[in-house]
């Protein structure tokens, strides 16, 4: 039996990419899609979306027993594993130390060695001219201040994924990283994602079906990126030719002005409303400017 394997599956990228292998494929290629993830009531979901029978695997890869579970599924049924979707992970904004101990270690866990945990659980079980996805980030591109970690494991991940593609060649297996900017998931939903982002990077913000309609058929070409975006391919290309200090002046530059931006709009909105309350409260109480200058006006009037 041939299946796909998707992490991460129970939202955003995964989710999209769960439903977008079952149009794409159907029974035909892939008689069966496992779907990891925490949430196994958003996994059951995907059933009434998907044309492909789902095998639902509710579980939590930064725990270890995750990985034998998985294992175990593999060796009893003996699938061949035609794509793996590594797409699980999660980010949180703010300089090292801001956020939790846990919350920081933990996206090492889940971005990193989750994601190195289950290539090497499945890889034996991969057919040969099979295709591998590691969900990345273009911010993997140069270092990220404020999102360093999250940053620092997209990097990681890059970095595998161009080590492995070249290991599995003999194999013309296809492993592609997947390198989109922001895209409008529950990813910025999610407690730590909730600050102020950069708004140069909201500019760029993309839609996930597109990402992921792309990055199926970049691996598809046997290609080793998928950079979705003019804008993400400029930085790319930027990140490749320009110093990563010169580059990360000017990204702070353009992150105070932003910022200066913002303060200057929100000084102004809360100045309006203070306006408008002021009217409001003159106008329901009957109440001028000449008397409460001098009560006694209207009497001398």
């Amino acid at each position: 039996m041939n299946i796909a394997i998707v992490t991460g599956a129970s939202s955003g990228m995964g989710r999209e990419a769960v439903i977008q292998i079952g149009d794409r494929f159907g029974k035909k290629k892939i008689q069966e899609i496992w779907v990891i993830a925490r949430r196994s009531d958003r996994l059951e979901e995907l059933r009434s979306q998907v044309p492909v029978p789902l095998r639902i695997l509710p579980l939590d890869l930064t725990r270890e027993n995750s990985l034998d579970v998985l294992k175990r599924e593999l060796k009893e049924r003996a699938p061949r594993v035609k794509i793996l979707i590594n797409a699980a992970g999660y980010g949180s904004l703010g300089n090292v130390g801001d956020s939790g101990l846990f919350e920081e270690t933990g996206m090492v866990r889940l971005n990193c060695e989750a994601l190195c945990g289950v290539t090497h659980v499945v890889l034996p079980f991969m057919t040969d001219h099979g295709r591998i996805l590691l969900l990345a980030s273009s911010a993997g591109f140069l270092p990220q201040p404020g999102f360093a970690v999250y940053a620092a494991t997209k990097a990681f991940v890059i970095s595998f994924g161009r080590a492995l593609n070249r290991e599995l060649k003999p194999r013309d297996i296809v492993v592609t990283s997947v390198c989109p900017g922001p895209v409008k998931t529950e990813f910025f939903d999610r407690e730590g994602m909730a600050g102020d982002f950069p708004f140069y990077k909201k500019l760029v913000m993309a839609d996930p079906k597109k990402v992921v309609k792309k990055a199926l058929r970049d691996s598809m070409m046997g290609k080793e990126f998928s950079v979705y975006g003019l804008g993400m391919k400029g930085f790319f290309l930027l990140s490749k030719l320009l110093p990563h200090g010169l580059l990360l002046q000017l990204e702070e530059r353009m992150s105070d002005s932003g910022q200066s931006k913002s303060g200057n709009e929100t000084h102004e909105a809360k100045e309006n409303a203070r306006l408008n309350e002021k009217s409001e409260m003159t106008e329901k109480h009957g109440v001028n400017e000449k008397t409460k200058i001098n009560p006694k006006a209207e009497a001398l009037e």
